[in-house]
């Protein structure tokens, strides 16, 4: 209610009310009450996807910026899933730099990203294919050194 009296301020402008709009968002809609993890299992067929872009330097400084705006609140700025958002969502969002990720197949992530679960939104109605795939090639860069 309170973001509501804000929405006709100058503070909706502010990237850190944005942000911070975004996090209450995503406590609202996930669920309190703890679950276990269950694996997210995928279509066989989806594995067989492959990008359509190339990631060249200008799609993945799109795709940062793309990330930065939809991922990093609950996965956080180096994908290690600890976003400000994480410690209150059920289950807790994916670590991208893991092992466990890196080794998913480019059409597996693209899914997921394209169909969500909760708490974590559907992005095939909100982002583009291509900016989708961005995010799958900059996923890749967060890959533990």
């Amino acid at each position: 209610m309170i973001l509501l009296l804000y929405a006709h301020t100058k503070w909706a402008l502010n990237p850190c009310f944005l942000v911070i709009a975004f996090a209450c968002f995503i406590l609202l809609v996930s669920e309190t009450k703890a679950q276990p993890k269950k694996q997210w299992v995928v279509p066989v067929s989806v594995n067989q996807l492959k990008s359509t872009i190339k990631a060249d330097a200008n799609v993945l400084k799109e795709a940062r910026k793309n990330y930065t705006i939809f991922c990093s609140t609950c996965h956080g700025n180096t994908g290690k899933g600890d976003g400000m958002a994480a410690s209150s969502l059920n289950p807790k969002p994916a670590d991208h730099t893991s092992d466990v990720v890196q080794k998913e197949s480019d059409g597996s992530l693209f899914w997921k990203l394209s169909e969500g679960r909760n708490p974590m939104p559907a992005y095939k109605q909100i982002l583009s294919e291509n900016q989708r795939w961005g995010l799958i090639a900059f996923i890749r860069t967060l890959k533990r050194k």
